[in-house]
């Protein structure tokens, strides 16, 4: 397991907004939980303030589901750029799964996707990663911040 610190957080959320090359984007589309965090400090480093959700539910802790759940509470009518962001392209289901969904919902929006860390054995590969992830990563708001009941 790697823990992953926010200062590593830091520096490859500005690598990796620095692959986009200038490219400019209408909204962000955080997965919760995972993607919200990076959502948000890509938004603030391009000065986007269209930040929208969806949830996915395909993991409890490091456990599998034998179900995949995607609650989607966005509104991307009208745009032409979208960035869909999470922390992990683990398995890439879950952003297979969403990619799908929203080019289906949104036939006319051309959208990106964005992970800090891709797995090469993943299904979907995002369109932008900051590093190759060789074994299970210890994000630092899942762990620096748990309260013990």
């Amino acid at each position: 397991m790697k823990y992953y610190n926010y200062e590593e957080f830091r520096e490859d959320t500005l690598a990796l907004v620095g692959s986009f090359n200038a490219k400019k984007f209408d909204a962000i589309v955080g997965i919760a939980r995972g993607g919200l965090i990076l959502a948000h400090t890509v938004s603030e480093a391009l000065q986007i303030r269209n930040v929208q959700t969806l949830r996915t539910e395909l993991y409890d802790a490091t456990s599998k589901r034998d179900n995949f759940v995607l609650h989607d509470f966005t509104s991307l009518e009208g745009l032409s750029e979208v960035l869909v962001v999470d922390d992990i392209a683990d398995s890439g289901e879950t952003l297979q799964k969403v990619m799908q969904h929203l080019e289906k919902k949104y036939p006319s929006v051309h959208f990106s996707s964005a992970t800090l860390f891709y797995k090469d054995t993943s299904v979907y590969e995002p369109t932008y990663w900051v590093r190759d992830a060789t074994e299970w990563i210890d994000f630092f708001w899942e762990s620096d911040f748990k309260v013990e009941s």
